[in-house]
């Protein structure tokens, strides 16, 4: 039931955030916290002490056809008539992801702690209930509740962008709902056909993921019954060219909002795809990974380009975050243990870096109105502190060896070089660009003359705080990687992902 727990609470809290308005417009994001911080309770103890919880093999895993690798398992019947029930598993895969998921929901209320004035009571209720539908996302285990979950995290987020965004708000959430919806609705119309075919094939009307795996499709239908999972995914992740959506969301969105996007839904596509794409249709996407592997690439390069071309600083930020995650989609489609390994460190270290630089550009733009870089400079000698906090999440995010970035990216192109020589060669290039366009950011905004003689605060004990924590974070995973490996293989090795012996 602890899973059931974690998304209630997040729930109640919204609820609560909510009604508190009424009296103040503090009381609000003092429930958030308090929601989060139980919820971080929580997760904390499902990762060092899960005993004290009972977790362990749940008894229904063998009739579900696993093999011990989850943590926490939970079946219940939901609408039995269409087959439809609750399942929520947890694995180390989806634990990490959880506890990523809570960690930046605690990093995004900081964000908007003495950001957001207006209407703050809706504000940390749309927050709580995109963190709770996120990690319904990771740990739904009956496609219709997956969908259902994906969902729930989408329209929270788009009230986020279209209410406390910026000038062009409206239309960067409508065009981020048109994009995700439209997706969505493709994978909606996969998940039927999938279902459809396993109730043809054994008489059985079911949702539940294990019994789908393995379900045979006639040919002609299974390659586009699985792209309307890629797709879905893709655009989440988001890959060229279903990556148009996000600079705009990104520039548009509160600090808040950046932290989830870029921290968390992001995270959801890759996490679709390691989950359903590739164990749900394995042939079809052994057939597709050479084009899938080549839109990493793609996305590697390309975007790196167009981040040259920017001088909104959340943009660019917004161009490299597509340019890192293509690193994830060459590592699951190269599908061996070192590239797979490296994509799951890579979204885990990507959203402590992509939340810090994204807060960095709130915070910049909160205090002197604009994002505009050729506007910004001098600012080490206004700011000190809050520069070195660049400096030094920039350093993460191009792949600094000795923090977590470098891990991820190193260990996918080592797996992608077992693949395609070709394709790792021209990703390797992404690594080099990346390095000279954060040169770039970093003297034009942080060096050189205080061209509009900015004075600004430099940050504060909780900015400081959100941002020590998040450094911690990346140098843990950079000196420490085991862990994490550790904790995601054997949840790998259940979807089929072979480890050498």
């Amino acid at each position: 039931m602890i899973l059931v727990w974690l998304m209630a609470i997040l729930f109640a809290g919204g609820i609560g955030a909510a009604l508190a308005e009424s009296r103040g417009a503090e009381h609000p994001r003092a429930v958030a916290l308090a929601a989060i911080l139980i919820d971080l309770f929580l997760v904390i103890l499902m990762l060092v002490a899960p005993d004290s919880l009972g977790l362990g093999t749940a008894s229904t895993v063998a009739q579900l056809g696993q093999h011990g690798e989850w943590l926490v398992l939970l079946k219940a019947e939901w609408i039995p008539r269409f087959g439809v029930s609750f399942i929520f598993g947890v694995d180390g895969l989806s634990l990490m992801l959880v506890a990523l998921t809570i960690f930046l929901g605690l990093i995004a209320l900081g964000a908007a702690w003495g950001e957001i004035k207006q209407r703050s009571g809706f504000f940390y209720f749309n927050l709580l209930w995109t963190l709770a539908g996120v990690i319904g996302v990771f740990t739904s285990l009956d496609l219709f509740l997956f969908f259902f979950f994906w969902e729930v995290m989408l329209i929270p987020m788009y009230f986020i962008i279209a209410i406390w965004g910026h000038e062009n708000k409206e239309y960067a959430a409508m065009k981020f709902f048109i994009f995700t919806q439209v997706s969505g609705l493709l994978m909606l119309l996969s998940i039927l056909m999938l279902v459809y075919f396993h109730y043809s094939a054994t008489n059985v009307l079911t949702f539940n993921y294990f019994q789908l795996l393995g379900t045979k499709l006639p040919a002609n239908v299974a390659t586009w019954v699985m792209l309307g999972f890629f797709i879905a995914f893709a655009t989440k992740l988001p890959v060229v060219p279903f990556h148009n959506w996000l600079p705009d969301a990104h520039s548009q969105a509160p600090t808040a909002g950046s932290v989830i996007l870029a921290g968390v839904l992001l995270k959801t596509g890759a996490y679709g795809l390691l989950r359903f794409t590739v164990p749900l249709f394995p042939d079809e996407s052994v057939s597709f990974a050479p084009i899938a592997m080549t839109l990493g690439v793609v996305s590697i390069l390309y975007t790196a380009k167009v981040a040259f071309a920017q001088n909104d600083i959340k943009r660019l930020i917004a161009y490299t975050s597509v340019s890192h995650m293509g690193f994830v989609l060459l590592g699951i489609y190269a599908w061996n243990a070192q590239a797979v390994q490296g994509a799951v460190m890579t979204m885990l270290a990507h959203g402590f870096s992509a939340a810090a630089l994204f807060m960095l550009a709130g915070g910049l733009q909160h205090r002197i109105h604009t994002r505009e870089m050729d506007k910004m400079g001098g600012f080490w000698g206004v700011a000190p502190k809050l520069s070195f906090m660049a400096l030094f999440f920039t350093v993460a995010a191009v792949g600094m060896p000795g923090l977590g970035n470098f891990i991820g990216e190193f260990l996918v192109l080592l797996g992608s070089f077992q693949v395609s020589i070709i394709k790792t060669a021209f990703a390797t290039m992404g690594v080099v660009v990346a390095a000279v366009y954060s040169l770039i950011v970093i003297q034009k905004v942080f060096h050189g003359k205080n061209k509009n003689n900015y004075v600004m605060a430099d940050l504060s004990a909780m900015e400081f705080i959100c941002y020590a924590l998040m450094m911690i974070g990346l140098v843990w995973m950079g000196m420490y990687p085991q862990t994490m490996l550790d904790m995601a293989q054997p949840a790998l090795q259940g979807l089929g992902v072979v480890f050498p012996r």
